[in-house]
């Protein structure tokens, strides 16, 4: 007797050309991911092939009952894990009907940044380190005693056996699964916290970074859903002695990378500290539950940045102190951004 399984894993090439395309954006509280399916006629390797399409923006909290209707633009195609074959998932971001992106589109913006001349030239590179915890469907770290609390933080990070790493198949599925789809996923480790992990995405040029993150958190719920497990971006999942939750940025550009590239990492960080505030200010909710100068932070009131120093809000790498700059520069934010990672802001800030 047909199973299920047997019927979500048919190979459609055998029968048909048409292919499954996953449409994915941001929603309205610039965290959530949302999805639904079209058919499509035949293989699709270039997002400018594939049509628009719409959803209903009052239900994503993105657009008011009586004009409800945004619209949908594909900007970046991935191979499905879930589906595989030829089917794919599509990044998008979201436009009113007269062409206008909607407020929730940080991208937008951040294309046009990335797209002019100057900022091409400098080849900026990025990798991302996203932090996220694991949790139970009643809302506790995955491997924590039912309303109670592990030993002590110290032998989690990077640990390993059944005491010490909770979730690693579910790790270990996301990570094989963004390989396929054709995200640039250069890690992954088990973090300070017991069931908090971290993925890294990078070395990636430009806005292609942002998509890379948003289609890797895409499977990460995907897989996570399947699971039975939740998984928080939270700043700050568990309150107390416990570290919290980041999305550390690593930067550079072509002339940080070069020949007395530390001149022009220092320049940044005069201009990242000139507008911290600001900076802060966008960097989505919560982050005042983290920031607080413990617990390998920096305070969210204080700029600070130094060498190998992860508790400065910029740190840069042992490594690039030594070559002075004239190789392989780079920043590393500390700053947790756990919203929009189209944007093209500076404190975001890697050279892999």
């Amino acid at each position: 007797m047909a199973s299920l399984h047997d019927f979500v894993n048919l190979d459609l090439s055998d029968t048909t050309e048409k292919i499954i395309a996953e449409y994915i954006w941001v929603g309205g509280s610039g965290m959530d991911m949302r999805s639904k399916a079209r058919t499509l006629p035949g293989p699709v390797t270039n997002p400018s092939e594939l049509p628009k399409w719409n959803y209903d923006g009052s239900s994503t909290n993105q657009a008011p009952g009586d004009d409800s209707e945004v619209i949908l633009y594909p900007r970046a195609i991935f191979k499905d894990p879930f589906r595989k074959g030829n089917n794919i998932l599509v990044i998008c971001d979201s436009y009113t009907p007269a062409g206008e992106p909607i407020p929730t589109n940080k991208r937008a913006k951040a294309a046009e940044i990335f797209s002019n001349p100057d900022v091409e030239a400098e080849e900026p590179w990025f990798g991302i380190e996203q932090e996220y915890t694991l949790l139970t469907m009643s809302k506790w770290p995955l491997g924590w005693p039912e309303n109670g609390y592990p030993g002590p933080q110290g032998p989690y990070y990077c640990g390993n056996g059944a005491d010490k790493a909770f979730g690693r198949d579910i790790v270990d599925a996301h990570y094989k699964a963004c390989l396929y789809a054709g995200i640039n996923i250069s890690g992954i480790n088990g973090e300070v916290m017991p069931g908090q992990w971290e993925f890294q995405v990078g070395p990636s040029v430009g806005i292609s970074a942002g998509d890379e993150v948003w289609a890797a958190r895409y499977i990460l719920e995907r897989i996570t859903e399947i699971a039975g497990v939740v998984v928080s971006f939270d700043p700050k999942p568990v309150p107390g002695d416990w570290n919290g939750a980041g999305a550390h940025t690593n930067y550079s550009t072509k002339s940080m990378r070069g020949d007395g590239g530390i001149d022009v990492i220092n320049a940044a960080i005069e201009k990242l500290e000139a507008r911290h505030t600001e900076h802060i200010a966008a960097y989505g909710e919560g982050n005042e539950r983290r920031l607080t100068g413990n617990h390998e932070t920096a305070s969210i009131n204080q700029f600070t940045w130094g060498v190998a120093n992860r508790g400065a809000s910029v740190r840069i790498g042992r490594d690039t102190e030594k070559k002075a700059g004239f190789q392989h520069g780079s920043l590393r934010c500390h700053i947790h951004d756990r919203r929009d990672h189209h944007s093209p802001c500076s404190l975001k800030t890697k050279q892999p």
